[in-house]
């Protein structure tokens, strides 16, 4: 019997799968096509201060091997999911949940965090710093070490639960940039958020999202997603939750032997809703065929 169980800075998980933030909701949807407690847990869709509408359509692209997104993180803000999504949430889901958290200042970051850390049901803190920072002339706060570190230390200030931080791959050095969040007190990184990309509808010679561009993300990611992973977990010593393109058992066996802890299946939720469940249920064999005995055996042996 292979051991798929894994320590996730202190949360204990059954298996190392996470649906990742903005492709689960807050798995009402998922939870009348299986039993999602099978999940070693989930990311819930990304939360901010206030509640956004998101942007204007159309802001879903397709293309080859994967999808561009520019939703602009709708969703209903933070006292709505304390006040509903979270006890509705208990009624289906009954192990400790992902908090992902979003925000346009640093004040915001703490504020959200700061309520969230509160909730029982919330076991981590993955803060989403891939959000244009309104005081600092737009810039992503993931884009810079000093302000990633600043987020970084800000939430640390307000929360007693593991925080960990989500950083944008639209750098040249993912590595000084996790090592900034660790030398700040994060607990944990989670790589990679989505690349930035685009299409062009060729008859309307107009781009495809009405925001322009996007966030690409799938299959073709997962290249870039595993170097960033493999990257940053030989440069730090916290843990890392790998994300970008996995879809499939060998996926996530890869992502883990690159240093990953935990892995996180975004689009591929997507295509199919099932997806986590068949990865799952397809673990113990491909781990068998490896001579894997315990899946937390080989987190960083490449």
């Amino acid at each position: 019997m292979v051991d798929l169980s894994v320590n996730l800075a202190g949360l204990e998980m059954d298996n190392p799968v996470v649906p990742a933030s903005g492709t689960f909701g807050f798995g009402r949807e998922f939870k009348d096509f299986y039993d999602i407690n099978i999940l070693g847990s989930f990311s819930f869709k990304g939360t901010t201060k206030e509640a956004r509408f998101g942007n204007p359509t159309p802001r879903i692209a397709e293309c080859k091997n994967g999808m561009i997104n520019a939703v602009g993180l709708q969703n209903p803000g933070v006292h709505h999911v304390i006040e509903h999504e979270l006890p509705e949430m208990k009624e289906y889901f009954h192990k400790k949940v992902i908090a992902n958290v979003s925000g346009f200042s640093v004040d915001d970051y703490a504020y959200t965090c700061a309520l969230l850390d509160k909730e029982e049901q919330v076991g981590i803190l993955e803060v989403n710093v891939s959000c244009p920072n309104v005081h600092g002339g737009g810039m992503s706060f993931g884009t810079d070490p000093k302000s990633a570190a600043e987020v970084t230390r800000a939430v640390k200030a307000v929360a007693t639960k593991p925080v960990f931080i989500k950083l944008s791959p639209n750098v040249t050095d993912i590595v000084s940039i996790a090592k900034a969040c660790e030398e700040a007190g994060a607990d944990g990184i989670c790589l990679i958020n989505t690349l930035l990309g685009m299409r062009i509808d060729i008859k309307r010679r107009q781009p495809v999202i009405a925001n322009k561009m996007g966030g690409f993300s799938g299959d073709a990611v997962f290249p870039v997603a595993l170097r960033m992973v493999y990257q940053v977990s030989k440069a730090c010593g916290i843990p890392v939750m790998g994300c970008g393109g996995v879809s499939t058992a060998k996926d996530v066996i890869e992502m883990m032997m690159a240093g990953a802890t935990a892995v996180q299946v975004g689009a591929a939720n997507l295509v199919n809703p099932y997806a986590c469940k068949e990865i799952i249920e397809q673990l113990p064999a491909e781990c068998e065929k490896l001579k894997i005995d315990k899946l937390s055996d080989i987190i960083g042996i490449a």
